[in-house]
């Protein structure tokens, strides 16, 4: 079974990281943001408030580990941020550049993902419904 519930074989697209991330960026919007974030959350900062999301969408595509970190202000907690590191190690964060100057986020850890999406449900489901139909289609004659 691949990352994502489907439960038969599935034909794969094939695309990149860098189609990935275009992907993501175009469809963050304020209706894809956190709520706790839509107050901060504009234009120039697209970002704000998508962590969680875009780290369940990048992790439903390439799999891999879901990474949390706490971000810290004057030592505080205040907020968590959330990324994703791949099977060969490589740690992959579209979020990072989110965050204000005295936003510190910590080094993370592996976490399970949680079998049901309850918190975000509706802006996750949004955000992978727009990944999903702007990246490339699976090949029909590909491999099943």
């Amino acid at each position: 079974m691949r990352a994502g519930g489907c439960a038969r074989l599935c034909r794969m697209a094939i695309f990149t990281l860098t189609q990935l991330e275009q992907a993501i960026r175009a469809g963050w919007g304020v209706d894809t943001c956190a709520p706790e974030d839509v107050p901060d959350w504009h234009a120039g900062n697209p970002a704000r408030g998508q962590c969680g999301v875009t780290a369940l969408v990048v992790h439903d595509l390439l799999g891999g580990d879901l990474m949390c970190g706490e971000v810290h202000v004057d030592g505080v907690r205040t907020d968590y941020h959330w990324w994703n590191r791949l099977s060969g190690g490589l740690e992959v964060d579209l979020t990072r550049e989110q965050f204000r100057p005295e936003e510190i986020v910590t080094a993370g850890t592996a976490v399970v993902r949680p079998p049901a999406i309850n918190r975000l449900r509706d802006e996750y489901e949004l955000l992978r419904s727009r990944v999903l139909t702007a990246l490339p289609a699976p090949d029909p004659g590909g491999p099943v």
